[in-house]
């Protein structure tokens, strides 16, 4: 049993994650970790052995957490503390637990457009630092200004834009940066009109991907030259039951670039459809999918 030291937050052990999670699949972390703060995460950094490995958990919208449980402590970025907002002149600064669509309607209150495309982002600061997270033509990279984290030795670390080294889906930045806070500038507009084009955003999200199903947003990055629904979709894949596993897990009829657990489907049904639709695409077309969900933890 892992050594833990004392924190303010909560500290859990052997605690299931996948209430956790959107797929609602997932074993049990060795520890679950939710800090009061930041200086409360720092101390506990600091005193955790070393090699005790950590994994961070937003909302879990995107990732899979498989049966087997995850090693160590997971960090869950979450509650008030995490999540707060403000605003000043064309700059709108989030922790990194703050929903990314919260973010959106913050900045459209004060009058500060192109961070609309949050809006469509199932997901967390922390995780759109991580990935450039982005959507319908916009990347975090187009509006971020600076943000801060701690190493995995709880020491503080700031980055400006040009230090993530951003690319599509993907950051240059070390992977173990738990991040806390980030600064974005927009421009200013009439918070009116940035709320419509919130408004046509969340509809379009509405009508065209599954959001009220046990998800976990888009399964594979865009291929360059192509776009991973229409791979999927004909390949024969949308809606269509992955019956060698037995799980139930699928491609959603809406949005064939988004798995679903309709039912009691597994981690390993959910990775297992994954990996199935990932090798007939190659077999059929030569193109290679790469995820864009996360996978962690071991298989059962």
């Amino acid at each position: 049993m892992i050594v833990l030291p004392e924190v303010r937050g909560k500290l859990l052990r052997n605690e299931p994650l996948a209430p956790y999670t959107w797929f609602r699949v997932g074993g049990a972390a060795e520890a679950l970790f939710i800090p009061a703060d930041a200086a409360d995460l720092a101390n506990f950094l600091k005193a955790l052995d070393p090699a005790v490995p950590v994994t961070v958990l937003g909302v879990g919208s995107n990732i899979i957490v498989r049966d087997g449980g995850v090693e160590g402590v997971v960090i869950r970025l979450a509650g008030r503390p995490w999540a707060q907002i403000t605003t000043d002149g064309d700059t709108v600064t989030a922790g990194s637990g703050a929903l990314d669509s919260m973010v959106a309607k913050a900045s459209a209150k004060a009058g500060i457009a192109g961070l609309e495309f949050y809006a469509g982002i199932p997901g967390t600061i922390g995780g759109a630092l991580t990935m450039n997270a982005g959507c319908y033509g916009s990347e975090t990279k187009d509006v971020l200004v600076s943000a801060w984290g701690l190493t995995r030795a709880g020491e503080r670390v700031d980055y400006d834009l040009a230090g993530f080294g951003y690319t599509y889906r993907h950051s240059q930045a070390p992977a173990d940066i738990i991040w806390i806070e980030a600064t974005y500038r927009g421009a200013a507009d009439e918070p009116e009109a940035v709320a419509a084009r919130i408004s046509e955003i969340t509809s379009r999200r509405e009508t065209t991907q599954p959001i009220r199903e046990k998800t976990g947003g888009s399964t594979f990055k865009n291929p360059e030259g192509h776009s991973s629904w229409k791979l999927v979709d004909e390949a024969g894949w949308r809606g269509k039951l992955h019956t060698e596993t037995g799980g139930g897990a699928k491609f959603s009829e809406l949005h064939s670039n988004f798995m679903i657990n309709p039912g009691e489907a597994t981690a390993a049904d959910i990775e297992g459809l994954g990996e199935a639709v990932r090798a007939d695409v190659l077999a059929k077309t030569g193109v290679q999918l790469d995820w864009e969900i996360k996978r962690i933890g071991r298989a059962r």
